[in-house]
């Protein structure tokens, strides 16, 4: 599978080929494997932010976690800053870590309810043999980046609303000082003004510390906002990349103006007269179609569509497209 270059420096991330099957046991052997993450080649800028969508259940937040070592991949390769990560063991691996973080879903999980707010941000620096000259002044910096006070310092996670939950959890990840960060739907547990809020501070953080996102999400609206490029997955695969307001604005691939169909509008006479709904539900990822996995639901397949898998193609500069319709 070609690497979709988005940008004309070079990327810190790179995946090539990843891919991680999931194995069903059957009674005394394996029956079949589930194809979360198919066979997918990106590449994420240094200090701009990949947005990855798709619907629940397309491995969006398999590939997060694999780009981070969270989980090993089945086949294909990893590449941070030039380095092989599936190589990496021991301090090496340790290093790595270090310089790439993940923000989850759900804040509240995520926080230890036995530790303070001092104890959650110091705990990367011992894990990482990380010494501070003032540990308290450290943190109470830290607190003032992510919008909280030293007010806070000796408090649990029970104590705080969602929103300062996740301000924690962004402020335990930079304690590492990170080059890459995968947000893992960091505001959708959030209500709509504290979503803002977070947002407009990851953007700002990323200015002031020249961080790279991988912002994975379901919601097109906070995606659009946030992404300088966006990646679009369906069942494992992508179907399209490209700069973020290309692809809102002159979508390629079927699933993609689906997508976009789906986002809510103000204006019942517009969503009556110009959304097409999606027909049929995602096949399964056991034992996904041949093909494009996307033609049993595409309102424009063709025969071709059912006898070959389409390969990402460069249709405009750093626009990308896997759709026989662009052959």
């Amino acid at each position: 599978m070609p690497i979709p270059l988005l940008d004309a420096g070079e990327p810190l991330l790179v995946t090539e080929g990843l891919k991680k099957y999931f194995p069903i046991k059957g009674v005394f052997f394996t029956k079949a494997y589930v194809k979360a993450v198919d066979d997918v080649s990106l590449a994420v800028p240094r200090g701009r932010t990949v947005g990855l969508v798709g619907e629940s259940g397309s491995g969006k937040t398999t590939y997060g976690r694999l780009v981070l070592r969270l989980i090993e991949p089945t086949a294909g390769k990893i590449i941070f800053d030039g380095t092989d990560v599936l190589k990496l063991r021991g301090r090496a691996l340790k290093r790595f870590r270090r310089r790439a973080q993940m923000v989850f879903q759900d804040p509240y999980m995520s926080l230890n309810p036995r530790m303070t707010v001092f104890e959650t941000i110091m705990e990367p620096l011992r894990v990482h043999g990380i010494r501070v000259d003032d540990p308290q002044e450290f943190v109470v910096k830290l607190l003032y980046e992510v919008g909280l006070n030293e007010t806070h310092l000796y408090r649990y996670p029970h104590e705080f609303s969602g929103g300062q939950r996740q301000r924690i959890a962004i402020a335990r990840v930079l304690a590492l000082e990170p080059d890459f960060i995968v947000l893992d739907e960091p505001t959708s547990a959030l209500d709509v003004s504290v979503q803002a809020q977070i947002l407009n501070m990851l953007k700002e953080l990323q200015r002031r510390r020249g961080l790279t996102y991988l912002f994975i999400s379901h919601d097109l609206g906070v995606v659009r906002y946030m992404s300088d490029y966006i990646a679009v997955m369906y069942l494992g695969k992508l179907m399209e990349v490209g700069p973020a307001e290309e692809v809102f604005e002159k979508p390629l691939h079927p699933y993609t103006r689906l997508l976009l169909d789906s986002i809510p509008v103000p204006d019942p006479e517009v969503a009556r007269s110009k959304r097409v709904a999606v027909k049929g539900e995602p096949s399964s990822p056991v034992n996904p179609p041949p093909g494009c996995r996307f033609r049993s639901r595409c309102p424009l397949a063709r025969s071709e569509c059912s006898s070959k898998t389409p390969r990402l193609v460069e249709v405009e500069k750093h626009h990308y497209v896997a759709c026989w319709l662009h052959r």
